[in-house]
């Protein structure tokens, strides 16, 4: 069954699963959407899916948490951390001081806000599903918008790269994961995610979250909230440690927060990028 990935051809999930994956082409399918690569998951027709999930400059991508914590079954089986280097991508004969309008992917733009406010201050941003859908729009219409994308993405449609590197930072990477049905045997050099649902707003919540980590002396690498999607203020809970859901502490840890909150949802323990 073919691997699913954030499309069209020429994205950095294309490169992830070409790259750090080590997939091959053939064995690759794009889809127009994070959302619905992991539906396409959760029904079967495709084995596994590759989608970003964080990104050191701009944060979480929040759809692919929302879907784990609320709308699908299925676990992270691997990560990979990918350098990411954004392009200004134009059509052949456009010129930076053409360009009135900028297409990418809402996390591509904010990774490059100090560029676009000092090169193009007048242009207007619009969103794209994916940075090589803006590539792919931009090749195709006659204006003067530009994209932002990979150099793999101009070579496949045809354009011009403007300028390279338009980063903010210079370390920019996102982290992608695989996810899929099946739960990953342990390695020794794991890594646990799950997500807490409290079902009621009450002092000290965190902190109780917390205690059953520090007691164990398990190493938190990552906790954030969400919105509950019940109301305003209530919020779940995601954590990534350092473990695997067979070594006794985490086991352990975990079935303590199952006993202190209405839901725990174990999403998934996998090896370390």
């Amino acid at each position: 069954m073919k691997i699913g990935y954030l499309g069209p051809q020429g994205t950095f999930a294309e490169e992830a699963g070409l790259g750090a994956f080590n997939f091959k082409e053939a064995d690759l399918m794009p889809f127009s959407s994070v959302a619905e690569v992991i539906a396409a998951v959760e029904e079967g027709s495709i084995s596994d899916g590759i989608v970003p999930i964080e990104n050191s400059i701009e944060g979480s991508f929040n759809v692919t948490l929302d879907m784990l914590a609320f709308e699908t079954n299925v676990f992270i089986e691997r990560e990979v951390i990918v350098p990411i280097k954004q392009n200004l991508l134009a059509k052949p004969g456009v010129k930076l001081a053409d360009v009135t309008a900028v297409v990418s992917q809402p996390h591509a733009i904010a990774q490059c806000r100090q560029f676009l406010a000092a090169n193009l201050p007048n242009a207007t941003m619009e969103a794209a599903n994916s940075t090589a859908e803006a590539a792919k729009i931009v090749s195709e219409e006659d204006g003067q918008r530009a994209a932002i994308g990979t150099t793999l993405a101009a070579k496949l449609y045809g354009l011009d790269v403007l300028a390279e590197d338009i980063e903010d930072y210079k370390q920019n990477q996102t982290r992608f994961v695989m996810l899929g049905k099946n739960k990953v045997a342990r390695t020794g050099n794991d890594k646990t995610t799950i997500v807490i649902m409290p079902h009621e707003d009450r002092p000290g919540i965190l902190l109780q979250i917390l205690q059953e980590f520090a007691f164990r002396f398990i190493n938190l690498s990552k906790i954030e909230s969400r919105p509950s999607k019940r109301a305003l203020g209530e919020y779940i809970f995601f954590v990534d440690m350092d473990g695997h859901i067979e070594d006794k502490v985490i086991a352990d840890a975990f079935k303590c927060l199952g006993c202190r909150f209405t839901d725990v949802k174990f999403l998934g323990s996998y090896p370390k990028a």
